[in-house]
């Protein structure tokens, strides 16, 4: 059987393929980027599915509009506002997870051959995606405070891409948030340059003690000119429930309308249903208690992380204290003759039942194959210290 050309530049998901590994009984996993699903607000979303299967079980049980079912498009207006942005109704449409979002952008912007830049390190989702499109990507780097601006600039005059993507607020896996002073930066970068930014913000609700700057989206508004030169990808999946499948892409008019017509064309539109139970529960007022239960369990969970790695690894590791979102990124400094390759050091941590990430599938160019990712998400303080116990044994 022959496939596709663009298959030959993508490979599976190497953190999908780890999970084939985590079937041993009594394994502590830190490698998933799942929510926990004790903190899902079950009964909330069970009485939203209700309301909306006795009000309006027709509407919500048929085809709808490709754009998105209006009820929650206008909540979304609402939801998008108490952060700061302002946006119509008709200047979103809800996807399918705002890995769709990305799926359409990729589809709308990117021909083979184009330059885009994303982080280094960056979502491993979105290098299989824009690879698959036939982009060239191109690697800004981070460091604690978000991607190195002047170096973004740099690379935007030589290479004059079709697109950046950020993850500005607790990126995955990198953990780090863009600096005010630095977001104002690139909302500045992308008018003067005409290029256009994405925004990938899954994380931002996902905050400890202060709320993260705001959002480019937000801040777009005091940058003349950079609204037109950003995208936004929004989602329920960590501050909600992943399994509604609910996200959403907030894009200039040309850029919205390509992607609603090739949306059209892979599933005609985000189910109904879980549109209509999303829409039921924001109007319950729910969200907020469910997100300080999520916030403070992750905080909680966050430090007791950074307390076991120091304890238990010493100068081995060296990391940044995430401030909110679901990982620690971390790097093997080989100190005292341990481990300094991660690729190596998780296949000796299976052997000790526990799991996390090497950091390398994360680059889209020259991996730094000292780097792990670690999720403090799914496991409690218990498995946290025994976990990072463990991974010491095997360093």
């Amino acid at each position: 059987m022959q496939f596709a050309d663009r298959l030959n530049n993508v490979e599976t998901s190497a953190i999908r393929e780890l999970f084939k590994l985590l079937g041993k009984p009594g394994i502590i996993s830190f490698a998933g980027g799942f929510p926990d699903p004790a903190l899902f607000d079950a009964e909330g979303i069970a009485l939203a599915s209700d309301a909306v299967l006795k009000n309006s079980p027709g509407a919500v049980l048929q085809y709808g509009a490709t754009e998105g079912y209006q009820p929650l498009r206008e909540a979304l207006v609402g939801f998008m506002g108490a952060k700061g942005a302002t946006v119509a109704a008709d200047g979103l449409i809800v996807t399918t997870g705002s890995q769709q979002a990305l799926d359409l952008i990729g589809k709308t912007m990117i021909s083979p051959g184009d330059k885009v830049i994303v982080e280094a390190p960056t979502f491993l989702a979105t290098i299989q995606c824009f690879r698959l499109y036939g982009a060239q990507l191109i690697s800004a780097p981070v460091d604690a405070h978000g991607v190195d601006v002047d170096k973004l600039e740099a690379l935007i005059a030589e290479h004059k891409p079709k697109l950046v993507y950020l993850i500005p607020t607790f990126g995955n896996p990198s953990g780090a948030t863009l600096s005010l002073e630095r977001r104002k930066r690139v909302l500045e970068l992308a008018a003067k340059t005409q290029t256009l930014v994405v925004e990938d913000d899954p994380y931002g609700e996902l905050y400890f003690d202060q709320a993260p700057p705001a959002s480019l989206l937000a801040l777009s508004d005091s940058v003349p000119g950079s609204r037109e030169w950003l995208a936004h990808c929004g989602s329920f999946s960590k501050i909600l429930s992943p399994g509604l499948r609910v996200g959403w892409l907030i894009a200039p008019p040309a850029l919205l309308a390509k992607a609603t017509m090739c949306k059209q064309f892979s599933d005609a539109h985000t189910s109904n249903l879980t549109q209509a139970i999303a829409a039921q529960y924001l109007s319950m007022n729910r969200l907020g208690t469910a997100l300080a239960a999520v916030r403070a369990t992750y905080a909680e969970r966050a430090a007791v992380m950074a307390e076991a790695l120091r304890r238990e690894l010493g100068d081995a590791i060296a990391f940044n204290q995430p401030q909110g979102g679901m990982f620690f990124w971390a790097r093997l400094t080989g100190a005292n003759g341990r481990a300094s390759d991660a690729n190596v050091f998780a296949k000796s941590a299976i052997e000790k039942l526990v799991a996390f990430v090497p950091g390398a599938p994360f680059f889209a160019n020259n991996p730094d194959v000292s780097t792990l990712r670690l999720s403090f998400a799914t496991a409690d303080k218990d498995k946290i210290n025994e976990g990072i116990a463990r991974m010491a044994q095997a360093l």
